[in-house]
């Protein structure tokens, strides 16, 4: 296989994975763009890939995850504003159906996944965005494959609690239930 085919098929094959593992922590166009830079960092660095020290996703997803650092590493010091930081004025302006619905689901969303740290978010979105298993998970993170399925276990049972302490009725102002 031509090296042209060969890396036509590894973007067929990791292309959702990727964008999925973006789009799970920032807003659809940043991923976007963080999908495509992924692959032309794979396209670059294709020869250096050495299928004995890991699978080929877990070798993407590094790539992918790299990436996401540097892109929140880069978005501490930028001094503007940017759609980024304030996503609804662009998908009120581009969405259809009701914008302040999806707002609030992605803002509870994100709400939830603020009761984990960064590892676990990361875990998390490997793992069901980008649908790895814990070994390739673990090749990505640098965790053996037992401590990453105990990451993702953990911060599972993090987010159940969050979600259930946010779906509990609110007491009443006078602090008795009517």
């Amino acid at each position: 296989m031509t090296r042209d085919a060969e890396l036509r098929r590894v973007y067929g094959d990791h292309i959702n994975a990727v964008f999925a593992f973006f789009a799970s922590v920032v807003e659809r166009h940043t991923a976007e763009d963080l999908t495509a830079s992924t692959f032309e960092r794979v396209i670059r660095a294709w020869d250096g890939f050495d299928p004995r020290r890991g699978s080929e996703r877990a070798w993407v997803m590094t790539i992918a995850h790299n990436l996401l650092n540097d892109h929140f590493r880069r978005r501490r010091f930028r001094r503007a504003a940017s759609l980024d930081e304030h996503p609804f004025l662009a998908d009120f302006l581009t969405t259809e159906g009701d914008p302040m619905d999806q707002r609030l689901q992605r803002d509870e969303l994100r709400a939830w996944l603020a009761c984990l740290n960064q590892r676990d978010r990361t875990a998390i979105a490997l793992r069901y965005g980008a649908d790895l298993t814990a070994a390739d998970i673990g090749a990505v993170l640098g965790l053996t494959p037992s401590t990453a399925h105990q990451v993702i276990s953990r911060a599972l049972q993090r987010l159940r609690r969050e979600a259930e302490r946010t779906a509990a009725p609110a007491a009443s102002p006078t602090g008795r239930d009517r």
